[in-house]
């Protein structure tokens, strides 16, 4: 693996019971990258991301590169509104660890605050009484706690309106702009595959496509993907996207 390889994964499967949900998986993610993982529903996304996290048992070979520290934003974090645990409260239990001293951890936490343009007052609001935007950015800036290079989302936006699904994506953009870190998503958007990434990996369970979207993501790939009539739709989108950006 080069020195500008970050990640690299060669001849990855996975199966549940004996049934295979990934089959000869291999690709490589470069520093600085954005990857896009597409795919129908059941094609084994979440799975991937999840193999790469080391919560899943597989064959194959997934190599990091020695100074990969990752970060990761979970699909959906179903918080309770009577929880009485604030935005300060749940830094202190970053990663399992109770952080005793608050005073020299609060530098920290509204460090990460401001990273993702959330309000520093904010440290002392309840969990429960945010948006859903709100606590995405929060669980964003949860995962940028300790500094990652590359950080890791299960669709950073499930469950936020449309509004908010471009300002977290843009909030995205900007962080690996600012500080080079490589991110790897799970999305069904085409839109944000588009404007956002810079190469992309297609599964249905195997690897259908890979590579910058405007080049791989063509009609007879998406019909692959999608299969009829969803691919129509999709290959609308992908066309009307192709236009504007």
């Amino acid at each position: 693996m080069d020195e500008k390889t970050i990640l690299g994964v060669r001849n990855l499967s996975v199966a549940f019971d004996g049934e295979e949900v990934l089959a000869g998986i291999s690709f490589d993610v470069s520093r600085g990258d954005v990857v896009a993982i597409v795919g129908p529903n059941g094609a084994g996304k979440s799975v991937l991301l999840k193999t790469l996290l080391g919560l899943l048992p597989y064959k194959g070979n997934i190599r990091w590169a020695n100074d990969a520290k990752v970060g990761h934003v979970p699909q959906r974090f179903q918080i309770e509104k009577s929880l009485p645990l604030t935005v300060g409260e749940f830094f202190l239990l970053h990663r399992g660890r109770f952080i005793l001293d608050r005073k020299r951890s609060e530098g920290r936490i509204r460090e990460a605050l401001r990273m993702v343009e959330v309000p520093e007052s904010n440290i002392d609001e309840r969990l429960g009484t945010l948006s859903g935007g709100q606590l995405q950015r929060i669980l964003i800036a949860w995962a940028l706690f300790d500094k990652p290079n590359i950080l890791l989302f299960d669709e950073p936006t499930a469950g936020i309106d449309i509004g908010g699904e471009h300002t977290i994506y843009n909030l995205l953009h900007e962080l690996q702009d600012r500080f080079g870190i490589t991110i790897i998503m799970v999305s069904h958007e085409l839109n944000i595959v588009y404007r956002y990434a810079t190469s992309v990996i297609c599964l249905d369970k195997k690897m259908v496509c890979s590579g910058p979207p405007r080049e791989v993501l063509t009609p007879e790939a998406l019909a692959q993907l999608y299969g009829e009539p969803a691919y129509y739709h999709h290959a609308h989108d992908a066309a009307e996207i192709a236009k504007s950006v």
